[in-house]
C-alpha cells in the first residue's frame, strides 16, 4: 500500500497542514497524495508552501473551470428515471452524493493544477515564479466521512472498488483512488458506476480523457510555477509518486469525477 498518514492520525504538526490545506484549497477533505507527501521526509511542508499561493488565488479559480471545458468525454448516456431508485439513492442520498461528489471535483482539479506547477517547475528550476492574485480562504464545509479502510469493507464491495481502481492505468502498487473508498456508502451505486459511466471506462476513452486532462493541466500551469525551498530528504522518493499522480492517477479519475457529477445530475 502507498505510505500514507491519515487525517485521524495526523500528529499535531502534520494536522496543522492538513487544516491550511483545507481552509486555503475551501475541500474539507486531504486527498492521497498529500497523506502519501505526508509519510515521507520534510515533504509536506515543503510541498504546500510552494503551491500554497496558487491554490489560494483567483487564476487557480478560472484555471479549474478551463480544465473542466477542455476534459474530452465520450457520449454519456442519461441515467433513465428508475437508476438512481435502482441504486439506492432517495432524496436525501443524491444530495449528499452530490455535494460530495462537487468537492471531489474541485479537490482534484486543484491539485491537478498545482501538482502539476510544481513537476513543471522541478524540471525548470531557473523558470521565474508567477505572481498571482490571492483570494480569501474559501470555507471547506462540514468535514466529509473518514475513508474507510478497504480491507474492512464486505468482500463483494471491496471487489467492486478494487475491479473499479484496475481499470485506470495508474492503478497498482495498493493504490485505491479514495473517489471509490469515498463512494462505499453508496454500494448500489458502486457496483452500478462501471455501467453508468460505460462509455469513459473504455480503455481508449480513458485515454483520451486522461490526456485531455493532463494537455489542459499543463497549459495552465505553465504560467503558474511557484517558488521552492531547497530541496527536502524525500524529494527524490516523491518524484515518481508526483509524476505518477500527475499523468495518471488524477488525471484519470478528473473526468469520472466530472461524468459522475454529470450523470447524478442529469446533465
Amino acid at each position: 500500500m502507498l505510505a500514507e498518514i491519515r487525517p485521524a492520525d495526523a500528529p499535531p504538526a502534520i494536522a496543522a497542514i492538513y487544516a491550511d490545506i483545507r481552509a486555503v484549497s475551501g475541500v474539507p477533505m486531504i486527498n492521497l497524495i498529500w497523506r502519501h507527501f505526508a509519510a515521507l521526509p520534510g515533504l509536506l511542508d515543503w510541498a504546500w508552501t510552494a503551491v500554497r499561493p496558487l491554490v489560494g488565488s483567483e487564476e487557480m479559480q478560472a484555471a479549474r473551470a478551463r480544465v473542466v471545458e477542455a476534459v474530452v468525454l465520450p457520449p454519456i448516456p442519461r441515467l433513465a428515471p428508475a437508476a438512481l431508485a435502482g441504486a439506492g439513492l432517495d432524496a436525501a442520498g443524491l444530495g449528499a452524493l452530490c455535494a460530495m461528489m462537487a468537492v471531489y471535483v474541485r479537490g482534484n482539479l486543484t491539485n491537478m493544477v498545482a501538482l502539476t506547477a510544481l513537476r513543471l517547475r522541478l524540471d525548470a528550476p531557473d523558470q521565474p515564479a508567477a505572481r498571482l492574485s490571492p483570494v480569501g480562504t474559501a470555507p471547506a464545509g462540514p468535514p466529509l466521512p473518514p475513508l474507510p479502510h478497504i480491507e474492512a469493507l464486505p468482500a463483494d464491495l471491496a471487489a467492486t472498488i478494487r475491479a473499479l481502481a484496475a481499470t485506470h492505468d495508474g492503478a497498482g502498487d495498493g493504490v485505491i483512488p479514495s473517489l471509490y473508498l469515498a463512494l462505499a456508502p453508496w454500494p448500489g451505486v458502486v457496483a452500478a458506476l462501471g455501467g453508468w459511466l460505460g462509455t469513459l471506462y473504455a480503455p481508449e476513452a480513458m485515454r483520451t480523457a486522461r490526456a485531455s486532462t493532463v494537455r489542459a493541466a499543463e497549459q495552465e500551469a505553465a504560467w503558474m510555477l511557484p517558488a521552492v525551498g531547497p530541496a527536502p530528504e524525500g524529494l527524490a522518493a516523491m518524484r515518481p509518486t508526483l509524476d505518477r499522480f500527475t499523468r495518471l492517477v488524477i488525471p484519470d479519475l478528473i473526468p469520472v469525477c466530472i461524468a459522475l457529477e454529470g450523470v447524478l445530475s442529469g446533465s
